[in-house]
């Protein structure tokens, strides 16, 4: 498993075409004072896919990502593409920080200065971590899997196995969102030895659906009512990358416009930013992701995550970890839990609710994000 160092460099023939077919993009007609009702707003991507062709530098923010360590390695037949900085405080732990979707690798790109060197940022050396941010495969610059059945504990493996083989970390830390909360669950299902603690910013959504209505608390019979609601008003994209991604994937693919419209409308759903996407992230952010799923062609592998996630037989409704649990909720995330519901399922030692922010929490607000790690892991460090 030698580790390659990695350069993102995307062929100039690549951003051509992208350029190319963002001229020809064919708009469909839209309801009069819509807003985002019925979707993504067309005058906003009108506008932000002429920003994509008119001013968007690529090679700029492709400059910024490869100010950052990259590698990629092989590991079980996959090549598995990571940032690795090291902290630069006196005895820094390790740390796996894994993105979910419709986001990438770059969801964490503010996160990483704030935690390998707190004392920069006003904080704490003592409180450093050495910084390990992979993109899962079928993501980013990761290989796409090719076989059925590539579930998130099958990503697990994989970067349980790049931190202690890869890396050499007998023990780490690990902190997720979306699917990168599921991933982090199934480290510490599979791997409790070897985490310090895990760090999440939602309790994966599949224990809704492992749990009886007859046993919960009145607070959580809330919780699942209010799941049930938002299927229903907003998860409709999932039910279709659950059921049927290739289908979606022949659009989503050929179109940079359509792609960036699949994508923008879940960070204007699920941010804090009061439905004006630009109060909490910036076109060269919204664009430089897109662009990262076209230029690698991984939307469609992407998506298929949703449906191993479906097809995978069924959780148990009794797995807990008892490996210690720190949870930070932002509130214009989906549809944040009470303690008790998270209680069932992990060893929760650390319960901060944020007093803003969103899904995308290590974009939207990563000081705050930051400091609950920090904290959350203090106590922890003399286990590493």
């Amino acid at each position: 498993m030698e580790l390659q160092p990695f350069t993102i460099n995307i062929p100039q023939l690549t951003l051509d075409d992208l350029r190319e077919r963002l001229i020809r993009t064919r708009w469909p007609d839209e309801v009069d004072d819509s807003n985002w009702d019925y979707g993504t707003n067309r005058a906003y991507l009108q506008e932000l896919v002429h920003y994509w062709h008119d001013v968007f530098d690529w090679r700029e923010q492709e400059a910024m990502l490869n100010q950052f360590h990259q590698f990629k390695t092989t590991i079980e037949g996959f090549g598995i593409h990571f940032i690795h900085e090291r902290g630069k405080g006196p005895n820094p732990i390790p740390i796996l920080l894994t993105h979910g979707w419709p986001d990438s690798f770059l969801r964490m790109y503010k996160l990483i200065p704030l935690l390998t060197d707190p004392e920069k940022y006003g904080g704490r050396a003592e409180d450093s971590f050495d910084v390990v941010v992979p993109s899962i495969p079928g993501y980013g610059f990761s290989d796409r899997p090719r076989e059925k059945g590539f579930t998130s504990g099958r990503v697990a493996e994989l970067f349980t196995r790049l931190m202690t083989d890869s890396l050499a970390y007998s023990r780490f830390g690990a902190h997720g969102g979306d699917w990168g909360s599921s991933i982090t669950e199934q480290l510490a299902f599979a791997h409790p030895d070897s985490l310090i603690g895990i760090h999440l910013t939602d309790i994966p959504y599949h224990h809704l659906f492992t749990v009886k209505p007859d046993e919960l608390t009145p607070e959580e019979q809330e919780y699942l009512k209010a799941g049930q609601t938002w299927q229903m008003s907003e998860g409709a994209y999932a039910l279709i990358q659950s059921t049927k991604p290739q289908t979606l994937a022949y659009g989503l693919n050929d179109s940079p416009a359509g792609l960036l419209a699949w994508i923008i409308e879940k960070f204007q759903r699920w941010s804090d930013s009061d439905g004006v996407l630009e109060r909490k992230f910036t076109k060269e952010e919204l664009l430089t992701n897109a662009t990262i799923y076209w230029v690698t062609e991984t939307i469609n592998s992407s998506i298929r995550l949703y449906y191993e996630a479906q097809h995978q037989p069924p959780y148990s409704t009794t797995e807990r970890t008892e490996v210690p649990t720190g949870v930070a909720l932002f509130p214009k995330d989906l549809i944040p839990p009470p303690r008790a519901f998270a209680d069932r399922f992990f060893n929760v030692q650390r319960w901060t609710m944020m007093p803003k922010g969103g899904h995308f929490a290590a974009l939207e607000e990563p000081e705050l994000l930051a400091k609950d790690i920090q904290s959350f892991f203090r106590p922890l460090r003399a286990s590493a």
